[in-house]
This record gives C-alpha cells, structure tokens and sequence, in this order.
C-alpha cells in the first residue's frame, strides 16, 4: 500500500495526515483487500449420501475439511485410511467419517427434496431451495436447467 502512503505523505495538514495514516493502518490490520485467498485447503464438498468405500476420498466429519484421507481398507466399520499427501496411516470409525469431493473432482449433483412450504397453495408457482456450495449448486442449475427455453405468445 505504498501508493496510498505517498498520497498521504502529500497532506499538507498534520492532524488530517495523522488521522488518515491511523485510520488506513486500522483498515490494513483489519480488513483484507484485493484477491484473498484465505488459508485453508482447497474448497471441499462433502457428500454424505456416499456410501464410503475402498478407495474413497474421505474426511472426519467435522465443522472443516482440515485433512483428507483415502480409505485403503475397512474392517468391521473401521476405515483404515492413509492421510493425503503423506504416509500417516490412521483408523477412524466409519461413521465419523463423510465421502468428500474436491474442487476439480466429477460430482453427479441431483436435487432431493428434503421440505416444501406452501405460501399460496391455488397457485402454480413453485420455488426450489438448494442447499450446496455456490459452485456446485450453479453447476446443477446449469446441467437441470440447460435446455430450459422460456417462450412468451402475445
């Protein structure tokens, strides 16, 4: 933020030039400017209506994907599953684990129905609700609603 500090530098009046350097020095400690890449993996999907087996792409079901692991055997609900670029070999129960897909790998998105809400039950407008990441729910719309053509008679 060099440019901004030059620009600042060419205030002529020190107590506007000390107010504006506080406040931009506030913002750059607590703000993120330009492209951000926060600090985590790449992003992720779980899929928790895959069934889980040898050779799946999975992680600990969890609030975040911190680490995945490829299950290279399961043996009586225990997945034994080898951490993701390194050689840890670790046994995790199959049900703390979820199927994941990473960005990048073929997903088959479907919807299903979990709920309707009726506002105007005479009426034949209808809504959906999808609940997915952003990029995955715009893929689905697309792959669902590609073909779709609207055509007005007057």
């Amino acid at each position: 933020m060099a440019a901004i500090d030059d620009l600042i530098n060419q205030i002529s009046d020190r107590v506007l030039r000390d107010r504006i350097r506080k406040e931009t020095n506030r913002l750059q400690h607590n703000k993120k400017f330009g492209l951000v890449f926060e600090e985590h993996l790449p992003e992720c999907t779980p899929l928790y209506d895959v069934k889980i087996k040898v050779g799946s792409k999975v992680a600990v079901k969890e609030k975040t994907i911190d680490n995945i692991f490829v299950v290279k055997k399961i043996n009586n609900q225990i997945a034994v599953c080898n951490q993701l670029g390194t050689a840890k070999i670790k046994n995790i129960p199959l049900a703390n684990l979820v199927a994941i897909a990473e960005f990048g790998d073929p997903i088959y998105p479907y919807l299903k129905k979990v709920d309707s809400i009726s506002t105007a039950p005479k009426s034949n407008l209808w809504h959906e609700l999808i609940e997915a990441d952003n990029y995955h729910a715009l893929q689905l719309l697309e792959y669902t609603y590609i073909r779709v053509v609207l055509v007005k008679s007057f």
